[in-house]
């Protein structure tokens, strides 16, 4: 006998096994009425229980075709939210069988954090037909959550089976870190671009650069360069100056040591939010944005551009899965979902992403930096036209914390306490002011 014939009839079979206690009773009270029919020798009785036994052998064969026609779908809308936003999850349900499907109940599973699994009762559906359904989910907590596989149970209308079906298939919603709307202001450090304050660099001979290229289609005819024309035989025309774009590399310290506390409101979540409001706020302001980590995770990488809005995903991205320093390796970081504890190696890291790079203008935001992180943070300073850190206050003695912050002072950073429930708007606000009023003292 071939094997699929084999697994055939072991599925028929397990699926007799879906019978309620009312198809059950039907079976039963069928076989007894044919006994009885045989012993008593009534043929009318006998029809009785045949019927019984008849009407779940035929319900569970029908829910059995039916079970392997019926499909569903899922869609979420949209797939990326920030922390405390919603997504709608849309299912779809579609019978491709040629009889109506009996009555559907639906259970997607959902992670704990998104809240209870959601569950749809439908009535039958029509031959080729369809139905949809949707429910919302929203978590505090940044992350990314996998939604599926979706279960699905059949029941005849007779009550008489029930089969349950579970899809293979399944989607991940990305809970991104909470992003915080700042003020635009003039921060400094430019270096390598125009920013807010910079001004466009002109060619020697005015606003357009005379070196030539091809001509292709689409170019404004009024662009040619007629005398490089004349010489090459072909058309050329004249090659737009870009101005240089500002540069930031945004440091987060991920440090298990530098953080206390855990949950939405602690100073480590604090820390990422308020990266990635920097990274998202500068990105829409024209910068090069790059981030970074004491690991050495290094984000945009090889083969990604500095400026695209793909890039700003991938680091907010990033962002929405990262822990503390504790994987080997900037992959694991990303798509890894298991913790393993590693040394604190300081920010060796990023001195090491940092390394022979114009990083422009470093905006830093740290835990509590002990005394070999401090000449870590002033190394990297030297490395940098200009740099602002943020520090998690709150964590450390008051006189301790003031130390701190006056040693990256002295090692030439912009150093401002982030104090728990102060809004990062109020503290990049007065990062800007501080930064002014040095560039005035200059």
């Amino acid at each position: 006998m071939p094997a699929g014939d084999d697994d055939r009839r072991g599925t028929v079979r397990a699926a007799f096994g879906g019978l309620t206690t009312r198809g059950r009773s039907f079976v039963a009270a069928g076989a007894a009425a044919s006994v009885c029919a045989y012993l008593l020798g009534q043929p009318d009785l006998l029809r009785v229980g045949a019927l019984l036994v008849a009407l779940p052998v035929v319900s569970v064969l029908v829910l059995y075709l039916t079970r392997s026609r019926v499909t569903a779908a899922r869609r979420l809308s949209p797939a990326r939210v920030p922390a405390g936003g919603e997504s709608r999850v849309h299912l779809r349900v579609d019978n491709g069988f040629r009889l109506p499907s009996g009555q559907l109940m639906l259970q997607d599973r959902v992670p704990y954090v998104l809240g209870p699994r959601p569950r749809f009762v439908l009535d039958r559906i029509e031959p080729g037909g369809q139905r949809e359904v949707s429910y919302r989910v929203r978590s505090d907590q940044r992350g990314r959550y996998p939604l599926g596989p979706l279960e699905l149970r059949l029941a005849d209308p007779f009550g008489m089976v029930e089969l349950h079906r579970s899809f293979d298939a399944y989607d991940v919603m990305t809970v991104l870190p909470h992003i915080e709307t700042l003020p635009p202001v003039r921060l400094g450090g430019e270096a390598g671009g125009q920013g807010e304050s910079g001004q466009r660099s002109l060619a020697v001979t005015g606003e357009e650069d005379v070196i030539p290229r091809d001509y292709r289609h689409g170019d404004d005819l009024r662009r040619v360069h007629w005398r490089s024309t004349a010489h090459r035989g072909q058309l050329m025309v004249r090659r737009e100056e870009q101005p240089p774009r500002a540069r930031c590399t945004v440091l987060l310290d991920t440090r298990r040591s530098g953080y206390a506390g855990t949950g939405p409101q602690a100073p480590f979540e604090r820390a990422v939010s308020g990266a990635a409001s920097v990274i998202s706020h500068l990105a829409e302001r024209g910068y090069q944005v790059r981030l970074i980590t004491d690991r050495g995770l290094s984000l945009p990488g090889p083969g990604h551009g500095a400026d695209s809005v793909e890039t700003t995903g991938l680091m907010l991205d990033a962002l929405a899965v990262l822990d503390h320093s504790a994987l080997p390796g900037p992959l694991d970081l990303v798509t890894d979902t298991h913790r393993v504890t590693a040394p604190d190696s300081g920010l060796d890291g990023a001195l090491s992403a940092l390394a022979g790079a114009d990083c422009g203008l470093l905006i830093a935001f740290l835990g509590a930096p002990d005394l070999a992180a401090l000449d870590q943070l002033a190394r990297l300073r030297q490395r940098a036209a200009d740099g602002i850190a943020f520090v998690a206050a709150g964590q450390l003695d008051p006189g301790v914390e003031a130390g701190t912050l006056g040693r990256l002072r002295e090692s030439g950073w912009a150093a401002l306490p982030l104090h728990p429930g102060v809004p990062l708007a109020q503290v990049w606000q007065q990062a800007g002011g501080e930064r002014a009023a040095s560039y005035r003292g200059r």
